[in-house]
């Protein structure tokens, strides 16, 4: 096997990538296909001058032949992975070391747990992961990097890592269906005050005249995703004081290109006007809420556009799962479930490497212990 790194995916076949995505992504999850990866670069959300610039490990074999791929970027910051290591960061700096630049495996922007090596049928993972990982390694030492991340892993991948890199757990709160016929089955499952409650927030947006459509890539104009950009913009900017990472490129790119993994879930006033959307990708299996923004406030229209309307969707279509994004506690009175998430972490610096052991063990203590007690507190009548 040859082992290279490439500076963008653009270097790379789509053809040969997306050969790999379909034999390992077997239920179509959306943020490792070429297109969605392109479409961060070409848009320029994603390079050097924002602080990730595309480093991506790909493997031929002795034929030429693709068999392997890793999405990587060299970080000049920790901001869009939502996995926080400011504090080992804050370490380094005082230890008179340079944390940054360091080499990150994951999709940018995008905290959705899901495979993050693509390679052939024919080959293992557990059988890769050793190679790359010395590769990778070995890349950290030629460019002076001080480690290696691979964030948002399946658990058995991570495990497969764990012996070398240390775990490092994290806690979402992600829906599940539970077979249920409809909205209303849902909340059936719940206590009386809870079930109450839900009701009365959708109430209101009826009470409001407020209606919704859901639209995939197909049925979205290039105005509506114009609009669409503004709504997230502003939300970053209400939040954040900040813009937005993604460029109006990127959206306008995935509505042309992964059109069938689109579901915009657009909120519109009595007079018509759009002032809400959600955006969502979807699998055969999941729907990903990923972005929302809205032009004016009204109640509870967040909830109504980010989570029902979602819950919705995913019964009628039979999705077994929605995740509706990284934290927010909010969400576990309205039916989502505390799930661990995992990543794994490698440190060059032979003084760290003991430090960063044992605090992600002791972390993982604390998240354990924070997913059991934010189970007492789900809706559930059981």
């Amino acid at each position: 096997m040859k082992i290279t790194f490439i500076d963008s995916i653009q270097d790379c076949n789509s053809c040969d990538w997306n050969r790999l995505w379909q034999q390992t992504c077997a239920n179509g999850y959306p943020f490792l296909r070429y297109e969605f990866l392109a479409a961060l670069e070409d848009s320029h959300s994603v390079s050097s001058e924002q602080g990730w610039q595309p480093h991506h490990l790909i493997i031929h074999n002795s034929d030429g032949e693709l068999i392997a791929a890793l999405p990587l970027y060299i970080k000049s910051h920790s901001w869009g992975e939502y996995v926080f290591d400011f504090v080992w960061a804050e370490a380094y700096q005082r230890a008179g070391l340079d944390y940054y630049p360091k080499l990150v495996n994951a999709v940018p922007f995008t905290p959705c747990k899901g495979p993050r090596l693509l390679h052939d049928e024919s080959l293992k993972s557990d059988i890769l992961w050793p190679q790359i990982s010395d590769a990778l390694d070995h890349e950290c030492r030629r460019l002076s990097l001080s480690g290696w991340h691979s964030l948002f892993l399946p658990l058995d991948n991570s495990r497969q890592l764990q012996t070398r890199y240390p775990q490092r757990l994290g806690c979402q709160f992600h829906w599940y269906n539970r077979d249920y016929r409809s909205f209303d089955d849902f909340l059936a499952q719940m206590n009386s005050r809870k079930r109450k409650v839900i009701k009365k927030e959708r109430r209101q947006i009826s009470a409001q005249e407020i209606v919704f459509e859901i639209k995939t890539g197909t049925d979205i104009t290039p105005d509506e995703w114009r609009k669409f950009h503004q709504f997230y913009q502003l939300t970053y900017a209400k939040l954040s004081g900040h813009g937005g990472y993604l460029s109006e490129e990127f959206f306008q790119a995935l509505g042309i290109n992964m059109a069938g993994s689109i579901v915009l879930i657009c909120a519109y006033n009595s007079d018509q006007k759009l002032i809400a959307a959600a955006l969502n990708l979807r699998d055969k299996e999941c729907l990903y809420g990923r972005y929302w923004g809205c032009l004016e406030e009204y109640n509870f229209l967040h909830f109504e556009t980010c989570y029902y309307q979602g819950i919705d969707y995913a019964i009628a279509e039979g999705l077994t799962r929605f995740d509706a994004g990284a934290q927010g506690e909010h969400k576990i009175a309205r039916g989502f479930e505390p799930v661990l998430t995992y990543s794994n972490h490698a440190i060059v610096e032979p003084r760290f490497q003991p430090a960063v052991k044992e605090f992600v063990q002791r972390e993982a203590s604390d998240i354990q212990s924070y997913q059991r007690d934010a189970c007492n507190f789900l809706p559930f009548k059981n």
